[in-house]
């Protein structure tokens, strides 16, 4: 074989060579990524579509299945009175509770975004109740909520009469949201907490140098600079808000009581799924708390977008 064949066929091997490593790169990646793709088929897509599958059929858990078609969503929207009024205490429930959340967790957050001394003892415990078991919070609020509970004695102490924490429909909704807000506000403060720290601190200097007053600052300042978090603690309280189910269960019990004053969509769901057995039904509202979320969250962040245009 004379030189020239040589080159030629050693330039082949030289280009075949990064293309092999290539593959077997790729093959590599993907037996790494493989275990990860399958968890997240058979935990979440699979799930998924079954669920949605289950939305358009009636089934107990024991005989077979039976398909209704959009049955189950017309009774949801147009005969069934518990729906309503689960959105109805869900909506309120999350207003009571976005709004406190945000404005506490904000307002803790600038509270701890100060250099002073044992500051960090108090953002440990200003955090802790993140770390706590939702139902085990739940149960100790419960005994501070009753008739003689540690609440009442307070108010009694000041003057002023006993409040029907958990007998009272209205005020069971009360007691809920601010079972929710004390669990919340630790998240809410842990992101805007890193949001501030991130604020430049010449800003502010500049802003008193001119003039501007704490308020103005906070306003002209902090907010625009620290709109991305929270909008995203917005979403997050809300979705948290209308997924809200264990501290419900245990604080009022299963059935949303008294007369179905902390009713919510989390509530409605397990009782038909798990009370029931309804789980074709469960199965429809599990989709459609799914597009409300979407939906609000969709909205949310168009707001957030459009602010920040606007800036």
């Amino acid at each position: 074989m004379n030189r020239a064949g040589r080159v030629h066929r050693k330039g082949e091997a030289i280009r075949r060579a990064p293309s092999r490593l290539a593959r077997r790169r790729e093959r590599a990646g993907w037996a790494f990524v493989a275990p990860n793709l399958v968890a997240v088929v058979v935990f979440l897509l699979f799930p998924l579509g079954f669920s949605l599958y289950l939305s358009f059929h009636s089934w107990d858990l024991f005989g077979p299945m039976r398909f209704v078609g959009l049955d189950n969503y017309l009774r949801l929207f147009g005969s069934d009175p518990l729906f309503r009024i689960a959105v109805r205490n869900t909506v309120l429930f999350t207003v009571l509770t976005v709004v406190p959340t945000v404005a506490i967790g904000l307002a803790v957050a600038a509270v701890l975004n100060r250099p002073l001394a044992g500051i960090g003892v108090f953002r440990t415990l200003a955090f802790l109740p993140l770390v706590a078991s939702a139902v085990a919070m739940a149960v100790v609020w419960r005994f501070l909520f009753t008739e003689d509970g540690l609440l009442n004695v307070a108010l009694g102490k000041l003057g002023l009469g006993a409040v029907p924490w958990l007998t009272d429909p209205n005020w069971a909704l009360v007691a809920l949201s601010i079972v929710t807000v004390w669990k919340s506000v630790p998240f809410a403060t842990v992101i805007l907490l890193a949001a501030l720290q991130g604020v430049p601190e010449p800003l502010y200097e500049a802003a008193k140098i001119d003039g501007a007053g704490a308020f103005r600052r906070f306003r002209a300042i902090t907010v625009p600079l620290i709109r991305g978090p929270l909008s995203f603690v917005l979403v997050v309280t809300v979705i948290n808000s209308v997924q809200a189910f264990d501290q419900a269960y245990a604080l009022t019990g299963g059935n949303g009581g008294p007369e179905t004053g902390t009713y919510l969509l989390g509530i409605m769901l397990f009782q038909n799924a798990f009370g029931f057995y309804e789980i074709g039904y469960a199965s429809a509202l599990a989709w459609v708390i799914f597009a409300m979320l979407l939906l609000c969250t969709l909205l949310q962040l168009r707001m957030a977008r459009r602010a920040e245009v606007e800036t």
